[in-house]
């Protein structure tokens, strides 16, 4: 979120020559600089793990008014719908100079690097030192900024001693994937701390039993998204017009521009088989030729046209009208979703029909018949400053949460009552019953 981070400053550490830290990180915006982990004493000492906005990934450590060590990966980081484990090992006491910072990336150690500058022997890291103001998703510099946009989850630090990155992650021996696996047994040393964010009160409570808990600052929110189940979001690469639409709120939210035209995004994860259900709550201002429903992922490029107008594309325009493949068929009586108003999707892939909800209340009885393509959720806004807020069940409509959970969401949060045999569409129910 752009307002939210957490901050805290640093004892004396165990050892300012080594730490490990260990993050897993799921990104939402591309093409800007966004800061994972950032400190800095106001001076020239600093440490900068962020994505920079050719979307690499950049290990930094500056002390003294000049460079310590620098890794910058050649590999570009645009997959919206993947969780990354990062785990960086400074080791500034290692006789080989090639050793003293190491970087892996979900299980693999990476060795392509645009920049690779390696600490002298025995420098002092810039991050892991006393007094030392450390922030979590901004830059610590001046008055901050950088903030990143995205989902972190169990962050770890630890002082004082280089730890396998095994002990953080895993490789599932069915699917060959690297997973998220819970530390044990680590020494973490004075410094070292282990944010889990599963305490939705207190995200920045500390579970390394060194008390080293963060103080939370801005709008920051819970997620059910995590490593081991990941929730369809929002597409930056799929919309029609760029310049024109934005992705908010972990890209749970599509805003359209005054003067943009049928700006359209579409999910992040597709289906052709199963039940799902998920919720949109509409804000600013909604008017025709605003459309929800769900767009056929390989029948036409994703940016090239609206959900109107194209094989592949159903969808319930705002003033009732049904289009399907870019024919409107039919109309249904009494339907003018208007800002405030939910308009809940389910879809149906075991028996092929699509069904439309306006605030709980089903639309079109019995059904809609489509054809079995592979589809993933979708909206399409005239370029009007329409806001389509989506609840794919963690519980929020932008930044606001459900009013009250509705009944049969099977660990996902809904804000009515999700039809039987339906779930939220995530990694692990697509698993289970897609």
């Amino acid at each position: 979120m752009a307002n939210s981070y957490l901050n805290k400053t640093f004892g004396t550490p165990t050892d300012t020559k080594k730490y490990t830290m260990s993050v897993w990180v799921k990104r939402s915006s591309l093409g800007v600089q966004q800061s994972i982990a950032r400190s800095t004493n106001g001076s020239d000492d600093s440490h900068v793990f962020t994505f920079n906005s050719d979307d690499s990934l950049r290990w930094d450590e500056y002390g003294s008014s000049a460079s310590i060590g620098v890794l910058k990966t050649n590999r570009k980081f645009r997959d919206t719908s993947a969780w990354y484990h990062v785990v960086l090992w400074y080791d500034s006491a290692n006789s080989t100079a090639g050793d003293r910072m190491r970087m892996w990336i979900n299980g693999v150690e990476e060795t392509s690097f645009a920049t690779d500058t390696n600490p002298s022997i025995n420098a002092a890291s810039a991050f892991n030192k006393a007094s030392q103001p450390i922030n979590i998703g901004r830059t610590s510099y001046g008055s901050g900024g950088n903030y990143f946009d995205g989902y972190l989850s169990h962050m770890a630090f630890v002082d004082g001693l280089n730890v396998a990155h095994t002990t953080f992650g895993e490789t599932d021996s069915t699917s060959g994937i690297w997973k998220f696996k819970s530390p044990s047994g680590v020494t973490w040393g004075t410094n070292g701390f282990h944010l889990k964010f599963e305490n939705s009160g207190a995200l920045g409570t500390d579970s390394s039993g060194n008390t080293n808990t963060f103080t939370v600052n801005g709008n920051l929110k819970q997620a059910l998204d995590t490593p081991s189940n990941v929730y369809v979001n929002l597409n930056p690469l799929g919309f029609q017009d760029a310049a024109n639409s934005q992705l908010s709120n972990g890209n749970t939210t599509f805003s359209s521009a005054t003067n943009g035209d049928h700006n359209l995004t579409i999910g992040n994860l597709a289906v052709d088989t199963g039940k799902w259900y998920w919720e949109v709550k509409l804000a600013g201002t909604v008017n025709d030729y605003s459309y929800i429903g769900i767009r056929d992922i390989d029948s036409n490029p994703l940016k090239n046209q609206y959900v109107g107008t194209v094989t592949g594309g159903i969808a319930l325009r705002d003033d009732g009208y049904l289009n399907i493949d870019g024919s409107f068929p039919s109309q249904f009586s009494g339907i003018s979703y208007t800002a405030g108003d939910i308009i809940s999707v389910g879809l149906d892939l075991d028996n092929n029909k699509i069904y439309w909800y306006e605030n709980g209340t089903l639309i079109n009885s019995g059904g809609t018949t489509i054809t079995n393509r592979l589809y993933a959720p979708c909206v399409s806004m005239v370029g009007n400053n329409g806001i389509s807020n989506f609840n794919f069940g963690n519980g929020f409509f932008g930044t606001t949460a459900i009013s009250s959970a509705g009944s049969n969401g099977n660990g996902s949060l809904f804000e009515y009552d999700v039809p039987s045999g339906y779930y939220a569409l995530n990694t692990k129910n697509i698993n289970t019953y897609g």
